[in-house]
């Protein structure tokens, strides 16, 4: 008897740092350093931190880098790429959307040329020789609900 009782308390004594171990790598990986992450971003980065936000007449419409409420479907916008992972991605090919522009400015009055500055302006993704150059559609549209409020009265109330 008294010698299982020598055998579990070794065992309890094994238990214990395995269990403090846990416990504070839990707090250091799952609270802590996630909290630090996060404040340093939020210091460096506050517009990335916050998931860039767009705005439109002082609301806040929606984030750049993600849309999944509004409605470009009609054909005054650039049309967003249908994501199947994430719903729709606001990242276009530079290709596709100057293919977009003839219909735009057919649909709204725009000049083309107006439309591909706009565009061109707009560019992102490319890195040296690294990449593709793409267009973020959420950001273009914006564009161009800001310079052309009487155009795009009927579709931003």
């Amino acid at each position: 008897m008294a010698e299982s009782n020598k055998n579990q308390n070794k065992k309890s004594s094994h238990l214990r740092p395995i269990v403090a171990v846990a416990v504070v790598s839990l707090l250091l990986c799952g609270i802590l350093f996630p909290l630090l992450v996060t404040g340093v971003a939020q210091l460096a980065f506050p517009y990335r931190a916050n998931g860039e936000l767009a705005s439109l007449n002082g609301h806040t419409v929606g984030s750049v880098i993600a849309v999944n409420s509004t409605d470009y479907t009609q054909p005054v916008f650039f049309h967003l790429r249908n994501d199947s992972a994430s719903g729709f991605d606001p990242d276009i090919t530079l290709q596709d959307a100057l293919s977009q522009v003839p219909g735009i400015s057919n649909a709204t009055g725009i000049p083309a040329s107006t439309l591909q500055g706009i565009v061109n302006q707009n560019i992102e993704g490319v890195w040296w020789v690294f990449g593709s150059p793409y267009v973020n559609a959420q950001k273009v549209n914006l564009v161009l609900i800001g310079q052309f409020p009487a155009v795009y009265a009927n579709y931003t109330a």
